[in-house]
């Protein structure tokens, strides 16, 4: 099936690509997807296998569905995850201290960019700004008005990436240290851009 398709392109996700999405998420959470995994009840199983076994299933957030990935070649160069923040309906708070920030720094009736990610060997060539566009139009396509996701204050490079690509700063909350976390001080940054009419889906 891969092989019918570009060797250059964006694409929605395949479901038997779910490790390598889990790979490319590991990767973009610095150290919050390790956390997360390395709480669920999967004995047995490397971080890499739990991520892989969650991004394979299908009608939830977290999942392959709804992934985008960048191919370079027929290799996966990069992904970005993102989806529909909706309120919580529960109406229950995060009661994992390392988590509750993130949590209190949703923004319901955003698609919210949980990951992006691009690997090593194909950085420098926009690759993440391609993905980006996909995820602005799709915003829009989806009958959403903006764009939210959450950067890291220590993570100055990706925090320029973002802002020079339009999104503004709207709440902030401390980061609670852990050993899994890349970055164990600072703020974590809600982020907000908003879609304009000329997002337009872009097709391969």
């Amino acid at each position: 099936m891969t092989a019918l398709m570009p060797r250059d392109c964006i694409r929605p996700a395949l479901q038997e690509e779910a490790g390598e999405i889990a790979r490319l998420f590991l990767v973009s959470s610095y150290g919050l997807a390790a956390y997360i995994w390395s709480k669920m009840d999967m004995p047995g199983l490397s971080l890499e296998e739990i991520g892989a076994a969650r991004y394979a299933r299908t009608n939830t957030s977290f999942s392959f569905e709804n992934c985008l990935v960048a191919v370079r070649g027929h290799r996966i160069a990069g992904m970005v995850h993102a989806f529909p923040m909706e309120a919580d309906a529960s109406g229950t708070e995060e009661t994992d201290p390392i988590l509750r920030p993130y949590a209190e720094l949703e923004d319901p009736g955003s698609l919210y960019v949980s990951g992006l990610a691009v690997h090593d060997r194909y950085r420098g060539q926009e690759i993440g700004g391609e993905l980006m566009d996909r995820v602005y139009a799709l915003a829009r396509a989806r009958g959403l008005p903006r764009v939210s996701l959450i950067c890291f204050e220590r993570n100055e490079t990706a925090f320029e990436f973002y802002r020079k690509r339009g999104f503004q700063e709207i709440g902030r909350r401390p980061v609670v240290p852990h050993p899994c976390l890349h970055y164990r001080d600072g703020d974590a940054v809600l982020m907000v851009r908003h879609c304009s009419s000329t997002d337009q889906v872009r097709r391969p």
